[in-house]
């Protein structure tokens, strides 16, 4: 569905364009300036995404997971298959591990981790849509699925088992899980042909944008 800040009248408008377009969209919003977000939670959204990062922030604060798309003339790819690819922390997981990181360094990090291999890590704000995308992954045809999700992390050996052990406990499947160590993120994007991409990092996606489309996840403990 769509949600918009445009006047009814405007949305006249945006009808008539998105039926020239051929898009599969019939529920919408148009809140005449004010926010949006109000109605995402009514229209029992699960991802909601916006270049307006105030609105990001407040359906945020309303349970939904939310990224400000980063403006770019980069378009997605044409075939008929679907890739999304999800940073890790601060993502899919919470920021209690990459806190841990950012302020004590790579050492303390690793061995946070390895003690803590066999304690699942806490939910993130992208937790929820992620499940979601497995229900739906699930319901599809396994051979030829139109649906492909990717995880993307500059984790490496031996933080991954604490990933890998956290999604087993959470019964989600993941098709690729790439452990970069660190390095650069964005010819891997493009290498799997992503859709879309979401990292909470901004400089990351200020470089991811350039290659595939990107949206900044909003983690309201964050500083980014």
């Amino acid at each position: 569905m769509l949600l918009s800040r445009n006047s009814p009248d405007t949305g006249l408008r945006i009808f008539n364009s998105i039926e020239h377009h051929g898009l599969n969209i019939k529920k919408a919003a148009f809140c005449g300036g004010n926010s949006p977000h109000i109605y995402a939670k009514s229209f029992e959204t699960h991802l909601f995404l916006s270049a307006d990062l105030d609105d990001c922030r407040l359906s945020t604060l309303n349970g939904i997971s939310s990224a400000r798309i980063m403006l770019t003339n980069k378009k997605n790819n044409s075939e008929d298959l679907l890739r999304i690819a999800f940073d890790g922390d601060s993502v899919i997981f919470s920021d209690e591990s990459q806190l841990i990181f950012e302020n004590y360094g790579l050492e303390a990090f690793n061995k946070n981790e390895k003690n803590l291999a066999n304690e699942p890590l806490s939910k993130g704000p992208f937790q929820s849509f992620l499940e979601q995308l497995c229900i739906l992954q699930q319901s599809l045809p396994r051979e030829d699925c139109p649906l492909r999700i990717a995880l993307v992390t500059a984790r490496s050996a031996p933080s991954h088992e604490r990933v890998i052990k956290t999604l087993r406990d959470w019964n989600i499947r993941i098709d690729e899980s790439l452990f970069l160590q660190g390095m650069d993120k964005t010819a891997f994007l493009e290498d799997f042909r992503a859709d879309i991409f979401f990292d909470d990092q901004f400089e990351i996606c200020e470089s991811a944008k350039h290659s595939v489309p990107t949206g900044q996840v909003i983690n309201l403990n964050s500083r980014n």
